[in-house]
C-alpha cells in the first residue's frame, strides 16, 4: 500500500490567515515576478573551518525536525485556508564562492546576493517557503543566508532555529542533543479551545464609545512599498532613569512607550482618543514548551488611549496599563474580527513594537569549531508609520519606519525628534500632567502630512541623542522578532538594515 505524501492538515493562526490572504491578493501575473514584502531574511556570519556538506545535512535535519516548516498553504474550494504538511520536501540549498573575487568587491556582491534572494517570491502552495544559501567570503568566513516567507515563523523562533541548526551541525545531523519538539499544532489546538464569545465581549467593552479610527494617512488602499527608516540611540543615563522610574511606579517599559506613541498620534491627528496597533507575542505560558516552539504566534491588537489633559501623567499611564491588563487573555482574536466588533472599519494605520523578550539559555560559544560572529536581518512593513523600540546593552534603541511615498525624510525626522522629547519628558514626569507634555513646533508640524491644529511648544528644544539613517546604521534589537497582525487595509513590517540581531513585524490585511 502506497504511503501518502501528506503528514497533516492544519488550520492557520490568525496572522497566517492574513499573510496568505495578502500573498494571494498580491500574486504576480508571472512566476517570481516582484518582491513579496513579507519575504524576510536572516544572515549568520560564521567563522572557523566550516564543513559545507555537514551544514547542508544539518539544514535537512532541521526540516525533518519541524513539521510546520514543511507546510504548503492554500485555500479549499469553500475558501477555508489550510496548511498541508508534507512528509518530505526538497531542501532548497545553494552555495556561492566569492573567494576568487578581489577582496574589495566581495561585500558589494554579497549585498547583491541578499537583495536577489529577497526579490525571489515563494509559491506558498509548494513547500518549503524557505531557502538556504551559503556564501563563502574567506577561507574561514561564511555567511549563511536563510530567506523565508514570514508565514512560517516569527522573530522569537529565529534564535531557536539558529541554535538548533548549529547544534545539529555539531552533532553531524543527530537530533539526540536536542530536546523533543513541541509541535506547532499544539498551539493551533489551544487557539481552537479559546472562548471566542468572551474575547469578543472584552474587546467590545474596550472599544465602546470610540468615535472614529486613528489614521495618519487616510485614503484608498495603497500598493505596498519598501519603507525607509530613521534610528536613534538614547544615552544610558536617560535609559536608566526611564527604566527606574517605570519600576518605581509599577509600570512596564511597554506601557511608557505606548503612552509616548499615543501622544505622538495626538499631534499627528489632533485627537485625544487614539488607537494604534501593538504587537503581542501570542505565546500562552500554559502550553508546555511554548518558549522553544517554532512557528508564527504573534498578533497585532488595538491599543486605545484616552488622553485626559488634566490627569497626572503617572496616573494616566497607570490607567492605560490597567486597561491593557484586562485584555491579556483575549489577544488571540483576529484583528479583522476586533475591527468588525468596533464597527469602524480600519481602527488604525500605525503600529508600535516594543521588543522585550526573555533572554533564554546562553548559546555555546562554539559549535565544533564554528562561531557565530554576527546575525543580521531584513524585514518590511506597509504601515505609514511603525515605531520599534527595545533595550540593548543599557540603551534604548528606537527606530521609526515610514512609507517614503507618504513621508519625506525631514517629516520622519520630525516625528522621531518628537518621540525622543516625549521619552525625555516621561523619564522626568514627576508632577507633570498630560497637558504639560511637549507639543510639536509649528516648523515641525509644517513638514507633516497630518492635519492636526498648531499647538504651542511647552518645553524648550533639547540636544538630540545620536541617530542614523540607511547608511551604516545600527537598528533596534532584533534577534527575537515580533510582528504586527491582520489589518484589513494596512500591512506591516518595515525594512531593517543589517544589524547584530534580526526581527520581523508585520501587519497585514485579513479577509473580510
Amino acid at each position: 500500500m502506497k504511503t501518502s505524501g501528506l503528514e497533516d492538515v492544519l488550520p492557520l493562526s490568525p496572522l497566517q490567515e492574513g499573510l496568505l490572504f495578502h500573498a494571494l491578493a498580491e500574486e504576480p501575473e508571472t512566476d517570481s515576478a516582484g518582491a513579496d514584502i513579507y519575504t524576510t531574511q536572516l544572515v549568520l556570519d560564521l567563522t572557523g573551518p566550516l564543513d559545507a556538506p555537514r551544514l547542508r545535512a544539518a539544514a535537512a535535519a532541521l526540516l525533518r525536525r519541524h513539521a510546520n516548516l514543511r507546510a504548503g498553504f492554500r485555500q479549499r474550494a469553500n475558501g477555508q485556508p489550510i496548511q498541508v504538511v508534507h512528509r518530505e520536501v526538497p531542501l532548497p540549498w545553494q552555495e556561492t564562492d566569492l573567494t576568487r573575487l578581489p577582496a574589495g568587491e566581495r561585500d558589494d556582491v554579497l549585498r547583491a546576493i541578499l537583495a536577489d534572494e529577497r526579490a525571489h517570491r515563494f509559491d506558498l502552495a509548494a513547500p518549503p517557503a524557505l531557502r538556504f544559501r551559503l556564501v563563502r567570503r574567506e577561507e574561514r568566513l561564511h555567511s549563511l543566508v536563510l530567506t523565508n516567507h514570514h508565514i512560517l515563523w516569527d522573530g522569537w523562533s529565529a534564535p531557536v532555529l539558529q541554535r538548533e541548526l548549529l547544534t545539529l551541525y555539531a552533532g553531524h545531523g543527530d537530533p539526540a542533543a536536542l530536546p523533543p519538539v513541541s509541535p506547532y499544532r499544539t498551539y493551533l489546538a489551544w487557539l481552537a479551545r479559546q472562548d471566542r464569545a468572551a474575547s469578543e465581549e472584552a474587546w467590545r467593552r474596550a472599544l465602546d464609545g470610540l468615535a472614529e479610527p486613528t489614521l495618519v494617512a487616510p485614503g484608498p488602499e495603497r500598493k505596498p512599498v519598501q519603507p525607509e527608516y530613521r534610528t536613534v540611540e538614547l544615552p544610558e543615563e536617560l535609559t536608566a532613569r526611564l527604566v527606574a522610574g517605570a519600576r518605581a511606579d509599577g509600570l512596564t517599559l511597554n506601557t511608557l512607550l505606548q503612552g509616548v506613541w499615543a501622544m505622538v498620534l495626538r499631534e499627528l491627528t489632533g485627537r485625544t482618543d487614539v488607537v494604534f496597533g501593538s504587537v503581542v507575542s501570542g505565546r500562552p505560558p500554559e502550553i508546555s514548551g511554548i518558549e522553544t516552539m517554532v512557528g508564527l504566534f504573534i498578533n497585532t491588537v488595538p491599543v486605545r488611549v484616552r488622553l485626559d489633559p488634566d490627569l497626572p501623567l503617572t496616573e494616566a499611564l497607570g490607567r492605560l496599563q490597567d486597561e491593557q491588563a484586562l485584555l491579556l487573555d483575549h489577544q488571540q482574536l483576529r484583528l479583522g474580527d476586533v475591527q468588525r466588533i468596533a464597527g469602524a472599519g480600519d481602527l488604525f494605520d500605525t503600529v508600535l513594537t516594543v521588543e522585550n523578550y526573555p533572554g533564554g539559555e546562553a548559546a555555546p560559544p562554539s559549535y565544533d569549531g564554528i562561531r557565530v560572529a554576527q546575525v543580521s536581518g531584513q524585514d518590511a512593513a506597509h504601515y505609514p508609520l511603525r515605531l520599534i523600540a527595545g533595550l540593548v546593552g543599557g540603551r534604548l534603541l528606537v527606530r521609526l519606519e515610514y512609507r517614503p511615498d507618504l513621508y519625506e525624510p525631514a517629516a520622519a525626522e520630525a516625528v522621531l525628534d518628537h518621540v525622543v522629547r516625549l521619552v525625555e519628558a516621561v523619564a522626568d514626569r514627576s508632577g507633570l500632567t498630560v497637558s504639560q507634555l511637549p507639543r510639536l513646533s509649528d516648523d515641525a508640524r509644517a513638514l507633516l502630512p497630518g492635519r492636526a491644529a498648531p499647538a504651542p511648544r511647552t518645553h524648550p528644544p533639547t540636544p538630540r541623542p545620536r541617530r542614523g539613517g540607511p547608511a551604516g546604521q545600527r537598528a533596534p534589537p532584533r534577534s527575537r522578532r515580533s510582528c504586527a497582525a491582520c489589518s484589513p487595509r494596512s500591512s506591516g513590517t518595515g525594512t531593517s538594515p543589517p544589524t547584530t540581531t534580526s526581527s520581523t513585524g508585520a501587519g497585514i490585511r485579513s479577509p473580510r
